[in-house]
């Protein structure tokens, strides 16, 4: 089950403010994105709605 519960990714998007994110999972259970912000040597996460609202694919 665990194995199924996250996928792996490495997508660039920025962020509301601009900021360039990469994403590195998705936690199907918990419909969570994780992601890392430059600078910040921990993983960030945010519900999956709230990512699709505020968070748009880096193109660059």
């Amino acid at each position: 089950m665990d194995d199924e519960r996250f996928v792996d990714t490495d997508q660039q998007y920025h962020d509301r403010r601009g900021v360039v994110v990469r994403v590195t999972r998705y936690d199907r259970q918990e419909r969570r994105i994780i992601f890392m912000r430059p600078d910040y040597p921990h993983p960030c996460c945010v519900p999956k709605w709230y990512f699709e609202k505020y968070f748009r694919m880096f193109e660059g």
